[in-house]
């Protein structure tokens, strides 16, 4: 994508979060609705403040914007159950937010000549950088007004076709034995896609779609939330801790049929969609009960860029593996968008969701969670 159409896909990525964070009034706005998601204002404002962080304060040296700003904004200084009350009205935050993105995307078209040359813009990697950074906040906000949804979920909603289970079927292709590459490249890349690894790979059979709603609710009318041997030692801690028995957007009506809960309120659930708002510990007890696997994210890049994957970029897949370094793996341009993670107590995700903005679906970007992360909008696919 060239500058000016990194540019369009920002501007489109401004509405979003400001349409987002005033779609609700301002109780809502600075909310928390969720203990591991911020408020939705608190989302718009921090992709203002980085914005101005790295074109204004990092590049021009310039902290006016940032610098009254950065306890609240930067992650680590106040915690997010105190976001919301710190936050400014919701008219003043939306009107600052209009303008200071208006202004940056002026700055971007109209670069100084004496900046141009500097490493941030090179092949223009900070404008993907924002626009990437934003994208991941709007599907964030969009977590956010899911969990909003959900707290106010019906109990009475009527089902015209219930959901019925289904046993999983083997749709297999087949990826042979081989070196594959993994990873991404510049400018598009993060850093944690960085250096382009060579994997060499056995043989193994992938599932050409994601499990979906039929079959995981064939996993729990069998019993697999009260059967320990599919979990994992952590996996059942987790799941008698919660008392977990069906994925997180899902709820039941008084007939005992289930339906899904998305940001705009209830939906049916369609028997053939990846289901999604299960965790990793959910996801590998699914694999474990039917017999399959989750796929180390080698397998699911070097199976996508193969193209035997369908239906990818409709549900987040959980992976095996723990969120790593590649081998030759450097911070850029910050330590803590990855390195703090890296500790092997988060999973990768792979593919993307629905709500996953375009800047962001790419066969190497990884996403990374907690095993115990259900508001996310996440399924699976097995391996065999």
């Amino acid at each position: 994508m060239n500058a000016a159409g990194i540019l369009d896909q920002l501007a489109i990525t401004h509405e979003l979060l400001s349409a987002l964070a005033g779609s609700v009034d301002d109780s809502d706005c600075r909310a928390q609705h969720h203990p591991d998601l911020s408020p939705l204002g608190w989302h718009l404002g921090h992709c203002v403040y980085i914005e101005c962080f790295w074109l204004h304060e990092q590049v021009r040296g310039d902290d006016s914007v940032t610098a009254p700003l950065a306890r609240l904004y930067t992650p680590p200084h106040t915690p997010k159950p105190e976001r919301g009350r710190l936050l400014p009205p919701q008219s003043q935050l939306l009107q600052w937010a209009h303008e200071l993105h208006a202004f940056n995307r002026s700055y971007l078209a109209n670069l100084p000549a004496e900046l141009a040359d500097h490493e941030l813009f090179h092949d223009d990697y900070l404008q993907g950088f924002l626009l990437q950074h934003h994208s991941q906040h709007y599907e964030t906000m969009l977590m956010v007004l899911t969990q909003r949804a959900l707290a106010a979920a019906p109990n009475d909603f009527q089902v015209h076709t219930p959901l019925q289970p289904a046993q999983p079927v083997r749709d297999t292709r087949q990826v042979p034995a081989g070196h594959y590459r993994v990873g991404g490249r510049r400018p598009e890349a993060f850093d944690n896609e960085l250096p382009v690894q060579r994997a060499e790979l056995g043989r193994f059979d992938i599932a050409t779609h994601p499990v979906t709603n039929a079959e995981y609710l064939a996993f729990m009318e069998a019993g697999g939330y009260q059967d320990a041997r599919w979990w994992s030692p952590a996996g059942w801690a987790w799941r008698e801790a919660a008392s977990a028995a069906h994925p997180d957007h899902w709820r039941r009506n008084g007939r005992g049929e289930w339906f899904g809960i998305a940001a705009r309120g209830p939906y049916e659930l369609t028997a053939g969609e990846p289901v999604l708002g299960i965790n990793h510990h959910e996801a590998s007890a699914f694999a474990a009960w039917a017999d399959g696997q989750l796929p180390h994210e080698y397998q699911w890049e070097a199976a996508c860029r193969l193209g035997v994957l369908e239906q990818t970029g409709r549900a987040w897949e959980w992976c095996a593996n723990t969120f790593h370094p590649y081998e030759g793996f450097e911070s850029f341009p910050y330590r803590e968008y990855s390195t703090p993670w890296l500790g092997g107590d988060h999973y990768t995700l792979k593919g993307g969701s629905l709500h996953t903005r375009p800047a962001v679906k790419r066969a190497s970007f990884r996403n990374f969670y907690e095993p115990d992360k259900r508001h996310i909008f996440a399924g699976l696919r097995l391996v065999y």
